[in-house]
């Protein structure tokens, strides 16, 4: 009867994980691929959206303009104004906006073919245009429906927000411009590896305070069930008993999760650099003085890659494989550390735990690689130079388990 179970047990372990996998595949093409997938792709006609109708303050509007016709769309090349009329709104009244400063080159959008879309980032209007808290309105020019027009806010960032901008982001980008400084061309490349890498070496320690936590968490894990499965009718004597235990064995729980809360609004700050900072022309909030005039810009070529555009080919397949690898190596750990306490789970706790791992195995490297069609390619590099230091990492906390 024991293989028929565990046969069963496997496939049910599969058809969870293909779930997973179908699920997050879909999810993906109706975010990447709208036009084919999402719910508007019974609209016919020409098709104005706005990427997010709410933008925060500092950030600039992104467009879509999809042509859901049988005939190309035409456009006038309007440079330096941008390919829509755009207005602002101050309750009924709607202010026609004109400017002939942009904070990049206008590159003019005059076509979109049929069955076709295109995006256009409003960048280079962000503080000619859009530089105001309130209401805008955007519409083609010479088109006039309701499809054709998009409307979308621009807010003030809360004070969580300007907080992290003071303290993280700013510091943070201005270490990347300053150690771009240092390299060949200005390169954007090379700085995210030197600069992911000061700051996974500042946060080396706690990260491995936060390990050792966990261990010692893991070493009195059997004891804690055991305790539970006593007490579980008598909340109040396994809380003295837990503290009791705790105590005996020097265990914190708050050794694994304080360091880990320092970590990660670092390390979200460097990625949200890494993402809107690689563009200096529209970081102009968030720089020093010292660098507000500066004469270079980021090189952004890199082994063969432009870092502001996604990569499809390389670092997508890159990123699966290498997160793959670092999961493994956790769970490995992990084993290797049930082995040797000599602690083993019962078979359905056991099999739970299986099920959890292969998920995480093969769905979370799945993931990043579907993020990573999306995003630049400068931050596919950081998070394959964040990913090899922490195989490396992992590989040094196996060596001393």
């Amino acid at each position: 009867m024991s293989a028929p179970k565990s046969r069963a047990g496997s496939m049910f372990q599969f058809a969870l994980i293909f779930l997973l996998v179908y699920m997050t595949t879909q999810m993906s093409f109706r975010y990447f691929f709208p036009e084919r997938y999402g719910p508007e792709k019974d609209i016919s006609g020409v098709i104005v959206q706005v990427v997010d109708k709410t933008v925060k303050g500092q950030h600039h509007p992104l467009l879509v303009i999809k042509n859901r016709s049988e005939e190309d769309l035409v456009l006038e090349d309007r440079c330096p104004m941008p390919p829509v009329d755009v207005w602002k709104i101050e309750g009924e009244t709607r202010t026609a906006l004109t400017t002939q400063e942009t904070a990049l080159p206008c590159a003019a959008v005059t076509s979109v073919a049929a069955g076709a879309s295109v995006n256009v980032d409003l960048g280079p209007w962000k503080y000619s245009l859009f530089g105001d808290y309130g209401n805008y309105a955007v519409q083609l020019p010479g088109i006039e429906d309701e499809e054709s027009t998009a409307e979308f806010s621009i807010y003030e960032a809360g004070m969580m927000t300007q907080i992290f901008r003071t303290f993280i982001t700013k510091p943070l980008l201005n270490g990347l411009i300053f150690v771009a400084s240092m390299t060949p061309g200005y390169n954007l490349g090379i700085a995210i590896i030197i600069l992911t890498i000061i700051v996974k070496l500042i946060l080396f320690v706690p990260t491995q305070h936060a390990m050792e936590g966990q261990r010692k968490m893991q070493a009195v894990q059997p004891k804690m069930d055991a305790m539970k499965a006593k007490y579980k009718d008598n909340p109040k004597k396994m809380q003295e008993e837990t503290m009791k235990l705790w105590k005996e064995n020097k265990v914190n729980p708050m050794q694994s999760c304080l360091p880990m809360l320092i970590q990660f609004p670092i390390l979200i700050g460097l990625f949200f650099t890494i993402r809107d900072g690689s563009v200096l022309a529209l970081s102009e909030h968030l720089l020093y003085p010292v660098y507000q005039n500066l004469s270079w810009d980021f090189g952004t070529q890199f082994l063969g890659m432009d870092l502001t555009l996604p990569n499809v080919t390389v670092m997508p397949i890159l990123l699966v494989v290498m997160q793959f690898f670092q999961m493994k190596l956790s769970f490995a750990a992990n084993k290797k550390k049930e082995e040797k306490s000599g602690t083993k789970k019962k078979k359905e706790a056991a099999s739970q735990q299986e099920v959890q791992q292969k998920v995480m195995m093969y769905g979370l490297p799945l993931m990043i690689g579907f993020f990573a069609i999306k995003f630049p390619a400068a931050v596919s590099l950081y998070w394959a130079a964040s990913t090899v230091f922490a195989v490396g990492q992992q590989v040094y906390v196996n060596r001393k388990v």
